[in-house]
């Protein structure tokens, strides 16, 4: 704690704790090692840098800016209809980019300034902007869905197809809620105009089937997830660089350094984790845990209340890749002892 609070990174405080409690306790620290190389050599890994490079690539062009326009001309005569454009566009450029904070920089610096012109209130709009830049992490191809599969070894299709419902659930909320607040603020709307609409389809004809090329490939088994990484960045290179000409190839290299970062963070952070988590369930950490749940909570519905409480604890203090693969081995042999599945 006295680590974090003086501001050491996430990774060194998890793997000095890791090495300290492996060298305490006289285990072999070549575990560490193993697990490292088991978690390098899983294809599903090799998808994180291909899907954050064409993320990053498509907030470098103009399709932030082709995705707000053509949000506009079908939403925005709704009453909130800026509202609902920002949540759906938000959720949509946080699934492709994997990155809540990129998000933000390539779509709030757009949408902040329409909502305020168009009468919404600041805090409504800065509270709607940052809470739309995490719900895309509940749809395909979000990164901690990937990290999850690999941590607690579950198919990363039935992942994706599991979190459309609760996101689409939270959209839905959302929207309503964004709807009510555009009426009492008195929003003003804007007209439908089917030319408008056409207009703005052609501008984004190219951009528009990315989602469909790789929700579908991945669903009908036509290829796996790397694979529809892989495509997905040819794809999106195609798109940008040769067809609109958003970006120059010499901007690439630029690009892909600045995605690396990202993921090179993801990685350490894996590594580090891994370490403190095989030392976990060597010392049997997760039995002792379930021992004292099922000591205390005999109902699944109460341990699954109490488990959101203790998750909104650790998304305040923790990052969510090390969140992720500290937490989800410790959890998953507790929730499976209640009946409750690991994609649950």
């Amino acid at each position: 704690i006295l680590l974090l609070l003086f501001g050491a990174p996430i990774f060194v405080v998890i793997s000095g704790l890791a090495l300290f409690l492996f060298f305490n306790s006289m285990i072999d620290t070549s575990a560490i090692i193993i697990e490292m190389h088991r978690m390098a050599t899983t294809p599903v890994l090799v998808a994180i840098p291909l899907f954050t490079f064409a993320g990053y690539l498509l907030s470098e062009s103009g399709a932030p800016k082709r995705l707000i326009r053509l949000s506009d001309a079908i939403l925005g005569w709704l009453p909130g209809g800026l509202a609902l454009i920002a949540l759906i566009t938000c959720a949509i450029f946080t699934a492709l980019t994997g990155a809540t904070g990129l998000t933000i920089i390539a779509l709030g610096g757009l949408l902040l300034p329409a909502m305020q012109r168009g009468n919404y209130p600041e805090k409504f709009s800065l509270g709607l902007l940052t809470t739309s830049g995490t719900l895309g992490l509940l749809f395909p191809p979000s990164l901690p869905l990937i990290i999850y599969a690999i941590v607690a070894s579950v198919r990363i299709d039935h992942l994706f197809i599991a979190g459309l419902v609760p996101g689409l659930l939270l959209i839905l909320l959302l929207s309503l809620f964004s709807v009510n607040k555009a009426v009492q603020s008195r929003v003003p709307k804007t007209d439908f105009k089917a030319a408008t609409v056409i207009t703005a389809l052609k501008d984004a004809l190219w951009e528009l089937p990315l989602p469909f090329i790789v929700l579908g490939g991945i669903y009908t088994g036509y290829f796996a997830v790397s694979e529809a990484a892989a495509i997905t960045a040819v794809y999106v290179i195609i798109i940008e660089v040769v067809v609109y000409r958003d970006v120059k190839w010499r901007e690439i290299p630029d690009i892909m350094s600045k995605s690396m970062v990202l993921v090179g963070t993801i990685v350490i952070i894996l590594g580090a984790a891994m370490g403190l988590t095989n030392y976990l369930i060597d010392e049997q950490i997760p039995m002792q845990l379930l021992d004292y749940f099922q000591a205390h909570i005999a109902n699944r519905y109460i341990f699954l209340l109490v488990l959101n409480i203790f998750l909104l604890a650790v998304g305040c203090t923790m990052g969510i890749f090390s969140a992720l693969v500290v937490v989800v081995p410790l959890l998953t042999p507790i929730a499976n002892a209640y009946g409750i599945h690991p994609i649950h």
